[in-house]
């Protein structure tokens, strides 16, 4: 494994392939703490530089978060969620994941388990292990074989907004024509 190398001294010439290569010094990866779970809004952000891997952001088993949860991009949840959670992106809900909130996103897949209403602005995907309780909207609703789904569904483009008032019914036209 090891070679002699003839130095200089020697008068011999030290061909390049026998010139031991030191490898490149490697700096630490820094670690980031875990979040603490407080009652006031948790936003999850994307590290400042552009690349794939940064625009998605990762709550792992060992996370618990109470309160309002916002992101931008994409966010896989394994840990707990009590409270809100609000995006214009697309929300991962793992195997172990626990979540107990009202969910208003782009775009969720669901694994782990969900009590609360969903509204995706997009799509809603119950995975095999998914159990939820509460309602959904959604233009789309795909639930795969194994999936629990306690709850009303109003899908499709038409679905009528949450907090839309009712249209009022106009007046019966024999009541009108009675009193002229």
């Amino acid at each position: 494994m090891f070679q002699k190398v003839i130095g200089k001294n020697s008068g011999e010439p030290v061909p390049p392939s026998s010139t031991p290569i030191q490898p490149a010094p490697t700096t630490p990866t820094p670690i980031n703490p875990a979040p603490v779970a407080s009652n006031q809004p948790v936003a999850a952000s994307a590290p400042a530089r552009p690349s794939a891997a940064a625009s998605r952001n990762v709550l792992s088993t060992d996370v618990e978060v109470k309160g309002i949860l916002k992101f931008t991009n994409d966010l896989i949840v394994d840990g707990r969620i009590e409270g809100e959670i609000h995006s214009d992106g697309n929300l991962t809900i793992g195997e172990n994941a626990r979540i107990k909130a009202e969910i208003r996103t782009a775009t969720v897949i669901v694994h782990g388990k969900v009590h609360g209403n969903i509204t995706a602005t997009d799509r809603v995907d119950l995975k095999a292990g998914a159990e939820i309780v509460g309602d959904i909207k959604s233009k789309v609703l795909s639930m795969e074989a194994g999936a629990v789904f306690v709850g009303k569904s109003t899908i499709g483009a038409s679905a009528p907004a949450a907090n839309a008032p009712a249209a009022a019914a106009p007046a019966p036209a024999a009541k009108v024509a009675e009193k002229a």
